[in-house]
């Protein structure tokens, strides 16, 4: 049995070697973005009065409370400065290492990268050891970096070391599921959707349960999302709620094992079926199609199931605010059905940004293809290079308007079957497919680097994650203006809702088309690259 980890010393130093810069970069970016938000945070709520009116402010608004969590010490800085990291941001870091992991197992793997590796003195078992060592420790030095961070900005020890330890091990949680993910399905980009999914519901569970009633319902303690919310980092410090997602890695980690040890190099759990045995894909485009079509459709089911739950619970918002002064605010803002509007077109906000992440995943595919050679056989053909661009950024531009067309109507239905009136389904629907042309630009932004630059299309990751956090803490952090503005996401309608700007509509389409149009042009001028 020792013979299956022969090899894993060097090939941890291969994947340090590999993510060098990557790895520590982002470690050290989401440990800085937890340490400028507390400091921010501390600034602008000094008393304690001020921190509990924000708190019951917070914990009054239903879409605050599904997007965040909720406050459960009105007194605390920590719990108030913490908020948006403590569910939204540790689902963030969940992705990237999910990434990280797959990088170095599946997609090295279905590269062939793995298969040259083995050639030499390396057992089955070094490339998943390694990768677990390297993204493990990676895990635990974020989660160092951020307690002592925020113990540094003045927050309490006990809360700050639990709050990394807690970011580490929902992190290390995810990762453990990755690694299953990787032994079931034969691709990278089908690891990294099947886990995305995983956390994606998770998260909806979680704010699904924080929404069910004033404390943590039921389906908050089946998400590890919400666990991470459960153990209360300045609000309680409780550690015992740590040894779930601790136990969950525990259980999973031997299972990626076992799996890894009953399948073939280059096999999944869930092989693929085998084609008819005379093909009948005339065109680039059936390829694509047939490539993508698994992906898509997993997104359809997760952005279905996400936005009927989300519909379900909005007219539940002007339940939660029944104080007879919040009752006069709702009046002076345009009564319930404006606040209604408003938890809506803060959750399509957020869904469209998740939707983006599809999007830059299916117009990776050029750069997967053209890696593992794929591409120099297709254009080997009396296939036109444009024609074959063209075949995935279609698929990728029209599944981003496909699934926010799926996300509106979810949310829609949900919302009407609720309340028992489906009369603003038209407007729902819209105001989803307003925010295409943002997560377009996105697409439009790999195809540009990839055409550029094949290696750094990854960073486009980067850059979504960027345009997040700008999101999210610009106004916080007090940004300028010309900054918050660089995220296409910015300039996406509130809708619905009245008095909303719609410029966003004209000319986010035509950067979109400019960046494919570059894109397309820039590879038409390059040598097709393959490992």
């Amino acid at each position: 049995m020792s013979g299956e980890f022969t090899g894993t010393g060097r090939m941890v130093h291969l994947v340090l070697r590999r993510d060098r810069v990557l790895l520590p970069s982002w470690v050290v970016f989401f440990a800085a973005t937890a340490v400028l938000s507390a400091s921010a945070t501390a600034e602008l709520y000094p008393t304690e009065q001020s921190r509990i009116e924000a708190a019951e402010t917070v914990n009054s608004t239903a879409a605050t409370v599904a997007l965040y969590g909720r406050i459960y010490d009105p007194t605390s800085l920590g719990a108030l400065s913490m908020l948006k990291m403590t569910v939204l941001y540790a689902a963030l870091i969940s992705v990237f290492m999910v990434r990280m992991l797959v990088r170095h197992t599946r997609a090295d793997e279905e590269t062939g990268r793995l298969e040259l590796v083995g050639s030499g003195a390396v057992g089955r078992a070094a490339p998943l050891t390694a990768a677990f060592v390297v993204v493990g420790s990676a895990t635990l030095l974020l989660g160092l970096l951020t307690g002592l961070g925020l113990v540094a900005v003045g927050l309490p020890t006990e809360g700050s070391v639990l709050f990394g330890a807690g970011w580490a091990a929902t992190a290390l949680c995810f990762t453990a599921v990755a690694a299953v993910a990787a032994q079931v399905t034969t691709t990278g980009r089908a690891a990294n959707g099947l886990t995305f999914l995983v956390i994606g519901f998770a998260y909806a569970l979680r704010a699904v349960g924080d929404l069910a009633e004033k404390g943590p319902g039921w389906l908050s303690w089946l998400s590890p999302i919400g666990w991470n919310q459960q153990i209360r980092a300045y609000a309680g410090d409780r550690w015992s709620v740590l040894a779930l997602p601790l136990l969950a890695t525990a259980v999973l980690v031997p299972v990626a094992f076992a799996l890894r040890q009953r399948r073939d190099l280059g096999a999944g759990l869930l092989p693929d079926r085998p084609g008819r045995p005379v093909g009948r894909m005339g065109s680039p485009f059936g390829l694509a199609w047939r490539l993508q079509r698994g992906v898509l459709l997993a997104w359809t089911a997760g952005s279905a199931l996400l936005s009927v739950v989300m519909g379900s619970v909005a007219h539940n918002v002007t339940g939660l605010l029944n104080s007879p002064g919040m009752a006069e605010i709702i009046r002076q803002l345009g009564g319930a059905q404006a606040l209604t509007d408003a938890f809506i077109a803060a959750e399509l906000g957020l869904v469209s940004a998740i939707v983006a992440a599809y999007g830059i995943s299916a117009a990776s595919m050029l750069g997967a293809e053209e890696a593992t050679g794929h591409a120099e056989g297709v254009l080997a053909a009396a296939t036109p290079r444009t024609r074959w661009v063209a075949s995935h950024a279609v698929i990728a531009l029209a599944g981003v308007a496909w699934l926010l067309f799926v996300t509106g109507a979810g949310t829609a239905v949900g919302h009407g079957a609720a309340v028992g009136d489906f009369t603003r389904t038209g407007a729902i629907v819209a105001a989803a497919l307003a925010h295409v042309p943002a997560a377009w630009v996105l697409v439009g932004l790999v195809l540009a680097v990839w055409g550029l630059w094949p290696r750094a299309a990854g960073a486009v990751w980067g850059v979504w994650v960027l345009f997040l956090v700008v999101g999210e803490f610009g106004t916080l952090w007090n940004l300028p203006t010309w900054a918050m503005d660089l995220s296409p996401f910015a300039h996406s309608p509130l809708l619905p809702g009245p008095d909303a700007d719609l410029t966003g509509l004209v000319w986010l389409p035509v950067v979109a088309a400019a960046l494919v149009a570059g894109g397309v042009v820039a590879f038409s001028r390059r040598d097709v690259q393959s490992t």
